[in-house]
């Protein structure tokens, strides 16, 4: 199972990346290939004219990065009560064409962390709305990292044992729904006869 991790921080001690780099070990002790895209910053303005054949470089490595991964966690803060603008962008490109985009049909899930006391709320929400207009399925679960200075240690791993349980079922929602469905008794006679 490969997931592809989505920080929407371009800031370098960003407490979502390391929200992000913690999920990853929950991740990986899930048996999950973990994989965390560090290309946003990279990624040109969403423009009609480029989105053809010549599509830029680092938009191309975003679709195939999204395309090759069953599943993508998104991690957000909030800017002006909604996402970050690069990210967005980002999404913008991935939507492109509709019918065919990386995230169409993909499980995705989003959490976030910001400084302030709830922790990103409003921009996991939009960041859900957009992803389900992009045709994506969103998974259920949430987790609202709120005064995020005080929840991380020295290494930038999470000090409290209750989010990162939070964090844990969103990560097994997610890995069960990126799962194929195992064909049911009535399917494997149907099969066999």
């Amino acid at each position: 199972m490969r997931v592809l991790g989505i920080s929407g921080s371009l800031r370098r001690d960003s407490y979502n990346t390391a929200l992000l780099r913690h999920a990853g070990g929950l991740f990986e002790a899930e048996g999950a290939e973990f994989e965390i895209y560090h290309g946003l910053r990279d990624i040109p303005p969403y423009d009609e004219d480029y989105d053809t054949e010549e599509t830029p470089e680092a938009v191309s490595r975003l679709r195939e990065a999204a395309r090759e991964a069953d599943a993508v966690f998104f991690v957000t803060p909030e800017y002006n009560s909604s996402i970050p603008g690069a990210l967005k962008n980002a999404l913008d490109w991935l939507s492109r064409p509709f019918a065919t985009n990386p995230l169409r049909y993909k499980p995705v899930a989003v959490i976030g962390a910001s400084s302030g006391i709830f922790g990103a709320i409003w921009a996991q929400a939009e960041l859900r709305k957009v992803l389900g207009a992009i045709g994506a399925r969103v998974t259920e679960g949430e987790v609202a990292v709120g005064h995020a200075g005080e929840r991380f240690d020295d290494n930038g791993r999470l000090n409290e044992p209750n989010l990162e349980q939070e964090i844990h079922e969103v990560i097994s929602t997610l890995l069960s729904d990126a799962r194929p469905a195992k064909p049911s008794e009535a399917d494997a006679k149907a099969v066999a006869s």
